[in-house]
């Protein structure tokens, strides 16, 4: 590997846990000079268009910037977002992730992934904070509207993975039950979860 070819790696991969096609060609590295090192095993081919450097640092939160880069509109959310809030117990075997209704689902075979969709544009947005991972941004709802999402999907997780959330977001003081009950009413389920803010008081 050219000593050129080194220095624009190594500008990359400290600040970049995972690089696209795209950074690298941005970079001024070839398709060619990718197939190379990806021989040479100085990068680690994750799938099409999705590269680890060898020596890139592997966070806890891998898993969840693979999938973005993938899905660049995806969001994390549900049991994924509670896991990076480290909210309630439960273990996040896949990637939860929210699309818009018409957007294609990325082709991932690891990590493996659990699709929510919305077809209100606002809830891209609504409670989305971003959070700079391994040099990628990456969307994840905030803890009220997390626990609010819970309580609107609770038929796939539960009611007791929901009020544990509720519970230990307000006790920790990761959000308010005003902020969470102004998330469950942009999400129409206000009266829903209002009995459940009402025990907490």
């Amino acid at each position: 590997m050219s000593s050129t070819l080194q220095s624009k790696l190594r500008s990359l991969a400290p600040a970049h846990e995972v690089l696209t096609t795209r950074q690298l060609l941005e970079a001024g590295i070839s398709d060619q000079s990718i197939t190379r090192l990806v021989e040479q095993g100085v990068l680690n081919r994750v799938r099409r268009g999705i590269y680890c450097h060898t020596d890139a640092p592997v966070s806890e939160n891998h898993d969840l910037i693979q999938v973005v880069k993938s899905a660049p509109r995806a969001v994390i959310v549900l049991i994924s977002a509670l896991k990076f809030h480290d909210i309630g117990t439960q273990q996040a075997h896949e990637v939860w992730i929210q699309l818009p209704s018409q957007s294609r689902v990325p082709k991932i075979e690891w990590p493996p992934i659990r699709v929510i969709r919305t077809r209100v544009k606002s809830l891209q947005v609504e409670g989305v904070e971003i959070h700079q991972l391994g040099g990628t941004s990456v969307p994840i709802t905030t803890p009220a509207r997390t626990v609010a999402d819970c309580f609107k999907h609770r038929n796939k997780l539960g009611i007791d993975v929901c009020v544990e959330a509720l519970r230990e977001t307000v006790r920790e003081r990761k959000a308010t039950i005003g902020e969470i009950g102004r998330m469950a009413r942009l999400l129409r389920i206000g009266k829903v979860v209002q009995p459940y803010l009402e025990a907490m008081i």
